[in-house]
């Protein structure tokens, strides 16, 4: 069976938002657990919640991955990130986002550099769509919406901006010439995407980790091959 490392956030990690139970939780059925049930592939999960692309470099530099055959990066959702406490305090100015978006470009090189280099096959994964409607009011939860919406100046703003690193991380794929798992994509042909999240729009729910584990079942054959 082929083993992947995965190194990235709290969607790599299939969590998603319980709301009778009002926390996160890691889901029974995430897209991991699927393909391992189903003898697709293994997948080495060292993925994080709340982890940023520069941090993965840090983890990735101390493990021990002798053993596995690709590594797949799947970073962005909380690179693109500022901070809505700051924003929500002063929406007249500018709030960067965790990671600048040259910055992410290049620790997302650097990162496929220190994956050839170790002798393994480096895979960019594209992040998920978020569902704006459901989003912004979760990330004004106790702030002042109405500062967060100004700033924003409307709500789809957050969809465009988290776009960006999406076309950042093609970019950084047809340079390196790093293989492309665009997940984004698989997420876009679906009619009713709210179905696949959660209540905080961000955090693809069972059903979304069908999708997932779907379109790593189509497109694997495809990123193995040289």
């Amino acid at each position: 069976m082929i083993r992947i490392a995965l190194f990235g956030d709290s969607i790599g990690r299939g969590v998603s938002y319980q709301e009778d139970r009002g926390r996160y939780i890691y889901l029974k059925d995430s897209f991991d657990k699927l393909a391992a049930q189903h003898k697709l592939c293994e997948v080495i999960n060292h993925a994080r919640f709340g982890a940023i692309v520069k941090e993965g470099i840090a983890a990735f530099t101390q493990e021990d991955l002798s053993e596995v055959d690709a590594v797949a990066i799947q970073y962005g959702g909380n690179d693109c990130t500022p901070s809505w406490e700051n924003i929500a305090r002063d929406p007249d100015s500018f709030h960067p986002p965790r990671t600048e978006l040259e910055d992410y470009e290049n620790q997302l090189t650097a990162f496929i550099k220190l994956v050839r280099q170790a002798g393994k096959m480096a895979v960019l994964v594209t992040p998920p769509p978020l569902v704006a409607e459901r989003f912004v009011p979760w990330v004004s939860r106790g702030l002042n919406e109405q500062n967060i919406l100004q700033y924003l100046g409307d709500v789809h703003h957050v969809y465009r901006w988290q776009e960006q690193y999406g076309l950042a991380m093609h970019k950084v794929a047809r340079h390196t010439q790093c293989k492309l798992f665009d997940l984004r994509a698989f997420f876009l042909k679906e009619r009713t995407l709210g179905d696949l999240y959660c209540v905080d729009g961000m955090h693809p729910n069972e059903a979304g980790h069908q999708i997932i584990y779907q379109a790593v079942e189509q497109m694997l054959p495809l990123l193995m091959t040289n």
